[in-house]
């Protein structure tokens, strides 16, 4: 602090405040669906062009897992979920608090099931390595027929209280 005369008069002066820093940019909101015909190719194209999207949007470091989380759901759909005719479904969008995978398949009637795999098995380790990369998953009716399973990563945002857009699980 610091005294300056004038008029006689002492004052003395206080340093300003400091001021706060600027909130964290929310992300905006991004949407992405595009429709595949089930065939083994379909899986590399997903996973590929999710990938260079969540890239692309700003979130690089999640863009490995999105992808091998893309190709195990667009597999399990292909092997569990398909019909011939049929279009497998991904979309991926963002919320203002999280990136979410979905994809949707015409077989309602077949859920994923986790299980565990013995260090012999070729296969059934899918939902497993799901659930380790994404923050959270599950499955949904679809609209129409069929069903979605999803993934889920936070982007380390909160919403306040009971704001609707904090959690989406259409």
């Amino acid at each position: 602090m610091h005294s300056h005369p004038r008029n006689g008069v002492i004052r003395r002066c206080t340093p300003c405040p400091t001021p706060a820093p600027p909130p964290p940019p929310t992300p905006l909101p991004h949407e992405d669906q595009l429709d595949y015909t089930p065939v083994p190719r379909s899986v590399a194209l997903a996973r590929h062009r999710a990938a260079r999207l969540v890239a692309e949007w700003g979130f690089e470091h999640l863009a490995g897992d999105v992808a091998l989380v893309v190709s195990e759901l667009m597999t399990n759909a292909l092997l569990h979920g398909s019909l011939r005719e049929r279009l497998v479904r991904l979309r991926i969008l963002t919320t203002p608090v999280a990136l979410r995978v979905e994809v949707g398949d015409p077989r309602g009637e077949r859920l994923p099931c986790p299980r565990d795999a013995t260090g012999e098995d070729q296969s059934g380790r899918g939902l497993a390595l799901v659930e380790a990369l994404a923050d959270d998953w599950g499955v949904r009716p679809r609209a129409g027929v069929g069903k979605t399973v999803w993934a889920e990563w936070s982007l380390g945002l909160t919403l306040c209280g009971t704001d609707p857009l904090a959690r989406t699980e259409e």
